[in-house]
């Protein structure tokens, strides 16, 4: 499962999530990229479940990189707690997602195959996506 090794901080706020992506728009590594068009959190589970989808789709012909990471915490508080008493521990990690964050990239495969891959990738993931290529994006 992926979370940061150590951080500064234990916890950390939810803060705003609005507006769009201002960096990781474009393709810098693949030839083919999953974008997303909403604004959510990814966690862990999500992202190692959408890489195994592709990885079995392409079976391990070509390379895949993940340019999201999850390293927000998000915290819960115990079912049929009374409210006070602090924060809740740390539940799991996230990443935040913006609409236009490319969070898949893919390349040494034909574009059927591709979007195919990318496309079961998609269902694993709580956001609506995009395919994009090369051609496209730049």
């Amino acid at each position: 499962m992926l979370m940061p090794k150590r951080t500064k901080f234990r916890k950390q706020m939810r803060n705003v999530m609005k507006g769009a992506a201002k960096r990781g728009t474009d393709l810098h590594f693949g030839e083919y990229g999953l974008s997303t068009l909403e604004t959510a959190w990814i966690n862990a589970r999500q992202i190692e479940a959408a890489r195994v989808a592709i990885m079995r789709h392409i079976k391990r012909k070509g390379k895949v990189w993940i340019n999201i990471f999850p390293d927000k915490p998000y915290t819960k508080k115990p079912a049929e707690t009374r409210q006070g008493k602090g924060k809740g521990a740390v539940e799991g990690w996230v990443a935040p997602v913006k609409p236009g964050r490319v969070m898949f990239e893919l390349s040494g495969v034909d574009e059927q195959l591709a979007r195919e891959a990318l496309l079961l990738a998609a269902h694993k993931l709580p956001v609506r996506t995009k395919f994009v290529s090369r051609d496209i994006a730049m």
